[in-house]
C-alpha cells in the first residue's frame, strides 16, 4: 500500500491492561477511507472529525461488544482504482467494518469488493443515484440521495427563484451529470426548459466562453452540478464579465474554501443542520472543543455512520458482517441526525436535503 498515508487513531489503540497493550480480542478495527489530499480534502475533514469523535465516544461507553474501536485511515484521493486498493488491503487485513469511501464516483468499484468478501461498508458523504442500483447487501448510507437533492433544487428554483432564462452547467463526471440529469428533468416536468445544458471537464479553470454565452442569453439562474474547485473559477469570472444570476449547486460546492464577496447569495441543497437539533447540544461541544465545526455538511453524516455501525453489532450481539447487515436491514436506528431506516438497497429511507444561503464568510443559512 505504499502511496497511502496510514493514520491510526491512537486514542482507540493505546489503552493498557494490567500494564500490557490490549490483546486484538479486545479491538474491533474499522477501515476508514477518506481523502485528505487533492481538491476536496476540505470534505474529509467533516468525514474524519465525525468518524472519530463517534468512536472515540462509542469507546468511552464500553465500545462494541466490550470491544475498543481502533480505526484504521486510509487516503484514497477520492480515486476509484485507490478506493479499491483500500478495499483490497482492508480484505488482506481481514478487516469487516469499512466507513466510506468519500466520494460517489470511488464507492462503486471499492463496494463490489466491500460486497464479494462479506465486508459491511457505511457511506456518508456519497450521494450517487446509481449506488442505488449496485445490489449490495452489505452497502449501506447515511446521506441522502442525489435525486432528492435536485428534486429539492429543481423545486426551489421553479417555485422560489422562479427564472426567466435558467442554465444548467455540469462537470463530466458521475457526480456532477447525475444531478444536473436530475434537475433538468424535474423542472421540465414542472414546465420550466432550460435554455442551455452544457457539461464541462473537470479541472478546466478558463470559463470565459460560457460566461459570455449566458450573458448573450440572459441567463439569470445557473444550477452547478459538480464541486467546488471549479465552481469558485465560474463564480469569479461571472462577478468580473458583470454576469447577474442566481447560483445553486449541491453539497459538492458547500466547501469553507467557497469565500468571498462572489459567494454571497450562493444557493445549495445539503442534509439538514443537525447541530441545530437540541439533543445534539454535548456532541456539538465536543467538536467545537476540538476546534471543529459540527454544523459543516457532512460532519454529523458522519458521525452517524460509526453510530449506526455499532449499533448495529451491539445489538444484534455479533461481530459476523453477515448477520450485521441483515440487522441493519431490518431495524431502525437513533443517531444524530434522527431515525434512520435502511431500504432494501441500502439508501437512508429518513434522508431530506434543505437548501441554504451561503455567504461571503462561508457561512450558511437555511431557508427551506
Amino acid at each position: 500500500m505504499n502511496g497511502f498515508r496510514v493514520l491510526i487513531y491512537a486514542a482507540s489503540i493505546a489503552l493498557l491492561l494490567s500494564n500490557s497493550i490490549v490483546s486484538a480480542q479486545d479491538i474491533l478495527q474499522v477501515v476508514l477511507s477518506t481523502t485528505a489530499t487533492g481538491p476536496v480534502a476540505q470534505y474529509g475533514d467533516m468525514h474524519r472529525a465525525g468518524v472519530n469523535l463517534a468512536a472515540e465516544h462509542m469507546n468511552a461507553t464500553g465500545g462494541v461488544l466490550g470491544r475498543k474501536i481502533e480505526i484504521i485511515e486510509f487516503d484514497d484521493g477520492c480515486n476509484p482504482q485507490r478506493a479499491s486498493e483500500v478495499a483490497t488491503e482492508a480484505v488482506s487485513r481481514n478487516v469487516k467494518f469499512v466507513l466510506g469511501p468519500l466520494c460517489s464516483g470511488a464507492v462503486a468499484p471499492a463496494a463490489k469488493i466491500y460486497n464479494d468478501n462479506n465486508i459491511v461498508m457505511v457511506a456518508s458523504t456519497a450521494s450517487s443515484d446509481d449506488l442505488s442500483t449496485l445490489g449490495h447487501k452489505f452497502f449501506f448510507r447515511t446521506i441522502g440521495k442525489d435525486g432528492q437533492q435536485g428534486e429539492a433544487a429543481a423545486d426551489h428554483i421553479v417555485n422560489e427563484v422562479k427564472p426567466r432564462n435558467l442554465a444548467i452547467v455540469h462537470e463530466n463526471q458521475s457526480y456532477g451529470r447525475g444531478l444536473a440529469f436530475r434537475v433538468k428533468q424535474d423542472v421540465e416536468a414542472k414546465g420550466l426548459k432550460p435554455k442551455i445544458f452544457e457539461e464541462f471537464n473537470k479541472g478546466d479553470t478558463n470559463f470565459s466562453g460560457l460566461i459570455t454565452r449566458l450573458k448573450q442569453l440572459d441567463i439569470d439562474c445557473v444550477y452547478y452540478g459538480g464541486y467546488h474547485p471549479e465552481l469558485i473559477l465560474m463564480l469569479k469570472q461571472a462577478q468580473e464579465q458583470n454576469l447577474i444570476a442566481r447560483w445553486i449547486g449541491p453539497g459538492g460546492v458547500a466547501s469553507p474554501v467557497v469565500e468571498g464577496d462572489w459567494a454571497e447569495g450562493l444557493l445549495v441543497t445539503l442534509p439538514p443542520d443537525f447541530s441545530k437539533v437540541p439533543a445534539n447540544a454535548t456532541i456539538n461541544e465536543a467538536f467545537r472543543v476540538r476546534k471543529q465545526d459540527p454544523s459543516a455538511s457532512f460532519t454529523m453524516t458522519s458521525y452517524a455512520s460509526m453510530q449506526v455501525l455499532a449499533d448495529a453489532i451491539n445489538r444484534a450481539g455479533t461481530v459476523d458482517p453477515v448477520k450485521v447487515a441483515e440487522f441493519m436491514h431490518n431495524n431502525s436506528f437513533q443517531t444524530v441526525l434522527g431515525d434512520i431506516r435502511f431500504t432494501p438497497a441500502g439508501d437512508n429511507a429518513t434522508a431530506r436535503f434543505d437548501i441554504f444561503v451561503w455567504h461571503k464568510d462561508a457561512s450558511k443559512s437555511a431557508i427551506k
